[in-house]
């Protein structure tokens, strides 16, 4: 392993906590927790760590928006499901009721436009 992995995961292992997504606030942290003399190692320790906590922070924002996709999924799912049921029990008990009163309907118009014809022939 690389000599910077293996120092970055060192002081993570010790003090997660204290690190974020900020490179100079990292810096400092280091400071506190560990003596580099090195400008250079320091930096690079501290840039590792920075990348580890924001690839860190990014997967699990991901994981979150994948569990919340599939959350929402499954909750429409569920909504159409009964409405689905409901729509099956619906469509077979309006088409036996709305064809006996439509042909009655249709009879009784029938029947009173006949009515009315006669009225009028009769006067």
């Amino acid at each position: 392993m690389d000599r910077i992995k293996r120092l970055s995961y060192e002081v993570l292992d010790a003090h997660k906590s204290k690190f974020g997504e900020d490179f100079a606030d990292n810096k400092k942290a280091l400071d506190q927790i560990s003596i580099i003399r090195s400008k250079g190692l320091k930096n690079e320790v501290a840039g590792y760590i920075t990348k580890f906590i924001k690839k860190e922070i990014r997967e699990e924002k991901a994981k979150q928006s994948r569990v919340s996709v599939t959350e929402v999924e499954e909750t429409i799912e569920e909504v159409q499901q009964p409405e689905v049921q409901e729509e099956t029990v619906s469509e077979s008990t309006p088409e036996v009721s709305e064809e006996a009163p439509a042909e009655t309907v249709v009879e009784s118009a029938t029947e009173t436009n006949t009515e009315e014809n006669s009225e009028e022939k009769t006067e």
